[in-house]
């Protein structure tokens, strides 16, 4: 082979390396597994890995897109026994200044590891945490907390009890950014520890950071908590943690409570159901009473999850009252919150309880003048209906879904839509024509178009619901008569009722009721209900094909509108009526 057609490749990306353009050089990174494949296995090693060693003085996107690359190259320098190869160039890119290019020079190494022998370990991996370790940019120190757990397991335990006091050092570190590092990882790394050296070392390291000056490392201890805990049985978590639990609750930064209040069932459940119930009830009540909205707000969606784990009794007694005060509470974003988790303590006080005690909360919440409140507890109110039935529902709360129906904020009224259908289930015919049924023909003639499209589904929904039958008396009647409104949208309305109740009703319904208004709609002056009438008689044709008295009317009514239309004026009619034409071929 011509040795330079062999060259050209890593010519090419040399070339192009060296470019001052930066798209070429990010080009020409991202095509390196092309380039190591064109050159094999042994020139990627003694050609490619050092040139991208020496072109680490980059744009950050650059070597950005090189440490990505760096983490998949195993299979490109002749696999697993050359790994340590990609080491240099990678630890070279955790040491930059750029937060996200150590990130992913960490987490490609992270990928490397585990296809190092224990030998290729201890002769290149351990010495590169080291040197990263002992960096004197807190650069290198930071990316280096990132190293230890994956290489810890397949050390051999004299480098196990080396890489353990290294890690201490860096949880000791002067610079905050890398105990905060420190924090991050100290979870992870405390899941390969034997139980031994977990309450030997890495307790007495999470109480160092727990009591950190800083809170930015204090609140990373929590995750920790969690992971160490989960370790351990209840007596030890009893032993080494609750001192600490009962000082993060009561941290002077409201950050600190804030990330206990949003991990505390995962906390709950990682120190015991006896802990949990002797002493953490207390706590989170604490944290429901916080001053400030954000813990509240954390602590209100953890009240379903902690319920769980506690008895009926305590519930009512300690969590009950904090939760009325907090539907009262000052800030919207925590009364939002509880109405969005409040329903999951009804399956778990059972009808009674939940009669008494919640309904009165949930009525209370659907009336707060925050919209997202509303939306929050109507969009969970199936949970509430499977407890204590849609009977009592109804009479308790329908009332204020009613007048919710016609709520200012439309997405309050879209997500009332949207419930209907479920409501209209478990109230039965007879009770839904009553309270509902004018509601929902309301809807149709909504000022926002979202709302009018909802109304047209919902009607199709109903239809499943309540049968054709019904359709025919209580809906069809009045959508058809919206088909001669002196108003265009109410004209539309009527076109996308029809084209979305057409799968739900039969043949016969469509032939009697819905086709002569559907063929009338033909000559409408406005373009866009002229189109639509096109879109609707291409989903009415599937239906009437399967009725064999009606298939005729497809050939006789639709086609002949369906040509008149593609005779049209405008643009988008033609377009609608011949492809609605191709469809009956």
């Amino acid at each position: 082979m011509n040795p330079e057609v062999e060259l050209y490749p890593i010519a090419i990306l040399i070339d192009e390396l060296r470019h001052d353009d930066v798209s070429l050089r990010l080009n020409a990174i991202k095509r390196l597994n092309t380039i190591a494949l064109a050159l094999g296995p042994q020139r990627a090693r003694d050609e490619l890995i050092p040139f991208l060693d020496e072109s680490i003085d980059d744009e950050d996107e650059v070597l950005l897109a090189l440490a990505s690359e760096l983490g998949n190259f195993v299979e490109y320098i002749g696999g697993a026994q050359f790994a340590h190869i990609l080491l240099p160039p990678l630890e070279n890119l955790a040491a930059v200044e750029e937060t996200m290019v150590r990130d992913k020079a960490v987490e490609s190494l992270n990928k490397i590891c585990p296809a190092l022998s224990q030998a290729q370990l201890e002769q290149f991996y351990i010495p590169l945490v080291k040197r990263l370790t002992l960096g004197d940019w807190f650069t290198s120190r930071t990316s280096a907390t990132g190293l230890y757990a994956a290489g810890y397991t397949l050390a051999t335990p004299a480098s196990q009890e080396d890489m353990r006091k290294s890690f201490g050092q860096l949880c000791m570190d002067d610079t905050p950014m890398v105990r905060r590092a420190a924090a991050t990882h100290l979870g992870s790394f405390a899941k390969k520890f034997g139980k031994e050296h977990l309450i030997s070392d890495i307790i007495p390291l999470f109480n160092k950071l727990a009591q950190d000056e800083q809170d930015s490392v204090r609140l990373l201890t929590v995750t920790d908590l969690v992971a160490i805990a989960e370790e351990l049985s209840p007596e030890e978590c009893k032993t080494y943690f609750l001192q600490p639990l009962k000082t993060m609750v009561a941290d002077k930064s409201w950050r600190v409570r804030y990330m206990i209040a949003d991990n505390f069932v995962k906390l709950s459940k990682a120190v015991g159901e006896e802990i949990t119930r002797e002493d953490l009830v207390v706590a989170f009540v604490r944290l429901l009473k916080d001053n400030e909205a954000e813990v509240r707000t954390a602590a209100a969606g953890q009240v379903p999850g902690l319920a769980q784990l506690i008895d009926r009794e305590t519930i009512l007694t300690y969590i009950l009252p904090c939760v009325r005060d907090l539907v009262t509470d000052t800030s919207q974003h925590v009364r939002a919150a509880l109405a969005m988790h409040i329903s999951g303590l009804a399956p778990i006080l059972g009808k009674e309880s939940t009669t008494e005690h919640l309904l009165p909360l949930f009525l209370q919440l659907l009336k707060d003048e925050f919209p997202d409140v509303r939306l929050n507890i109507i969009s969970k109110l199936e949970t509430v209906n499977e407890v204590i039935g849609i009977e009592l529902l109804s009479q308790s709360l329908l009332p204020a879904i009613v007048e919710l129906a016609e709520d200012k904020q439309w997405r309050v009224r879209l997500a009332i839509i949207d419930y209907i259908p479920l409501l209209a289930t478990q109230l039965g015919v007879q009770f839904f024509d009553e309270k509902l049924g004018a509601l929902c023909m309301s809807w149709l003639g909504d000022s926002v178009f979202s709302i009018r499209e909802a109304a047209t589904v919902n009607l199709r929904k109903l239809t499943e619901v309540f049968g054709v039958d019904w359709a025919k008396q209580s809906i069809i009647p009045k959508v058809l008569a919206m088909g001669t409104h002196p108003n265009y949208l109410y004209r539309m309305t009527t076109i996308f009722a029809i084209t979305a109740m057409a799968p739900a009703v039969t043949p016969e319904v469509i032939r009697d009721y819905i086709l002569p208004t559907v063929t009338n709609m033909v000559s409408d002056p406005i373009p866009n209900i002229r189109f639509n009438v096109a879109k609707s008689i291409e989903a009415l044709i599937p239906v009437l094909s399967q009725n064999a008295d009606t298939k005729p009317l497809v050939d006789q009514q639709l086609k002949p509108a369906l040509v008149k239309l593609g005779e049209d004026t405008d643009n988008d009619v033609r377009f609608f009526s011949q492809k609605a034409l191709l469809a009956v071929q």
